[in-house]
C-alpha cells in the first residue's frame, strides 16, 4: 500500500494511504484536485482535539483557491501506536468547508 508521510508543525509524522485518498475523493468529490492542499493543511494548519475521542484531531487551514463556496480544508487524523510502540498517525478523511 503506497502512502505519503508528512510532519505536522508539532513534529508528528502523519501518513495518507492510497486507500484513504480514494475514500476521500469518492465521498468528497470536491477534494479531487486538492491533495497538495490536504498535505499543506497537515503541515501548516491549526488543529483541535476531539472532546469525545482524544485520539482524533481535526486539522484546518484557510485557502482562497478552493471550489466555489468553500474556504477551508478540514483533515481528520487518527493518532495511535503500533504493537511495537511506533507512532501510527493516519488521515481518516478530508473535505472542504466554509468557515466564517
Amino acid at each position: 500500500m503506497a502512502k505519503e508521510t508528512i510532519s505536522d508543525k508539532y513534529s508528528n509524522l502523519i501518513y495518507l494511504t492510497d486507500e484513504r485518498w480514494n475514500h476521500i475523493v469518492e465521498f468528497h468529490e470536491e477534494m479531487l484536485n486538492y491533495k497538495k492542499h490536504l498535505l499543506k493543511t497537515l503541515k501548516m494548519g491549526k488543529r483541535k482535539q476531539d472532546p469525545y475521542d482524544p485520539s482524533l484531531y481535526t486539522y484546518y487551514h484557510e485557502f482562497n483557491d478552493l471550489e466555489q463556496g468553500f474556504n477551508h480544508i478540514i483533515v481528520v487524523v487518527k493518532f495511535g501506536f503500533t504493537k511495537t510502540f511506533e507512532s501510527n498517525n493516519f488521515v481518516l478523511t478530508a473535505y472542504q468547508k466554509f468557515i466564517y
